[in-house]
């Protein structure tokens, strides 16, 4: 079942959830975006911000990702500084004919890194599109990419103009559908204006939860899709996470606010409360929290950051999670709008946040 852009706008926040989290449909972004298996596989953990990751694991969960329907892939050309894509081009080379042709890649483009690793901005200029895709397309191996986007507004430079550029890539031909990323709801409808927006890829969760005020109805009202990143909030979520866990060298969560000190403590609570309605339902934290993001609209597709098969497989369990309206109500009194502590990103990156401005 695919479902239309009235079903998808239509559906119920606090109804059980429909065929298409069953793991029997897909979920289309937008109005005139590509129909998607309904969770999507965000791959920037095997490369970049988390620490070591294992290749082979990492190759082999892409492949796991496939195999059980999984279409859509999402990266970043600056993750890792283009090992990302290598990567995926990689996995789709060697992966069977039937699961390779129906992979849909999912860019995310601009950021400036350093060779130490740093963020110095973003670029949004179109000649710096067709430079940076330019490069995406000779990485990842492919004539096109499916969705792309920049990945934060570039803020000397209109979004008109950005996305103009990825327009003028989507008639030559090089891009089919053009995202946007973290933007708030009236960069959401300027770039409407110039050309179609497939979807929006943003943080939402149980605990981040800032888009359901105006950028979800914006989206809505403008017809377009929201790739959900961030579900499990990095893993602090994900029933996996403990106060006593040491972060590896690189991993960025050792900067973040919500993973420091009592927001750590506040934050582990909610997943505690979390964990009892879980284990009420017979499912794991994961499972329920990615459902809860599944039960929110059939116009969002979750983006679960699995790195191992393990994990891809708890992700692809909660498309059997049936939430009813009572299972909503008791995951939302154990995680209330708001509860969590700290912000999402260190203050220096809450700044390029359009969506938080």
């Amino acid at each position: 079942m695919t479902t239309n852009q009235s079903t998808s706008h239509g559906t119920s926040h606090g109804t059980s959830q429909s065929a298409s989290q069953t793991g029997t449909g897909t979920r289309t972004l937008g109005r005139t975006g590509p129909d998607v298996f309904p969770l999507g596989l965000g791959c920037m953990g095997m490369s970049a911000l988390y620490g070591e990751a294992d290749r082979a694991e990492s190759l082999a969960t892409i492949h796991a990702a496939l195999n059980a329907g999984v279409t859509l892939l999402d990266t970043g050309d600056f993750y890792g500084m283009g090992h990302n894509e290598l990567l995926i081009n990689e996995a789709l080379r060697t992966a069977p004919a039937a699961a390779r042709e129906k992979a849909l890649t999912s860019v995310k483009f601009g950021a400036l890194r350093t060779v130490e690793g740093g963020f110095t901005g973003y670029d949004g200029r179109p000649e710096a599109v067709k430079n940076f895709l330019a490069y995406s397309l000779q990485r990842l191996g492919r004539d096109h990419i499916d969705v792309y986007r920049i990945a934060r507004v570039d803020p000397d430079v209109p979004i008109e103009e950005t996305v103009g550029a990825i327009a003028e890539a989507v008639t030559a031909g090089h891009v089919r559908h053009i995202g946007l990323s973290e933007v708030g709801a009236d960069t959401l409808r300027r770039a409407a204006a110039v050309a179609p927006i497939a979807d929006l890829q943003i943080e939402y969760s149980l605990i981040s939860r800032g888009i359901e005020e105006e950028i979800l109805p914006a989206a809505r009202e403008l017809g377009i899709g929201v790739t959900a990143y961030g579900v499990l909030s990095r893993g602090l979520i994900s029933g996996h996470f403990t106060r006593d866990r040491a972060l590896a060298p690189g991993d960025f969560r050792g900067m973040s606010p919500r993973f420091q000190g009592d927001n750590l403590d506040r934050n582990l609570d909610l997943v505690d409360a979390l964990r009892k309605v879980a284990d009420e339902k017979g499912v794991s934290v994961a499972q329920t929290a990615i459902a809860w993001v599944l039960s929110r609209g059939e116009d969002i597709v979750p983006l679960v950051g699995a790195r191992s098969r393990d994990r891809l497989g708890e992700a692809l369990g909660a498309l059997q999670v049936t939430l009813t309206a009572a299972d909503l109500a008791a995951i939302e009194d154990a995680v209330p709008p708001g509860a969590a502590a700290g912000d999402r990103y260190p203050a220096a990156q809450m700044a390029h946040l359009d969506s938080e401005h």
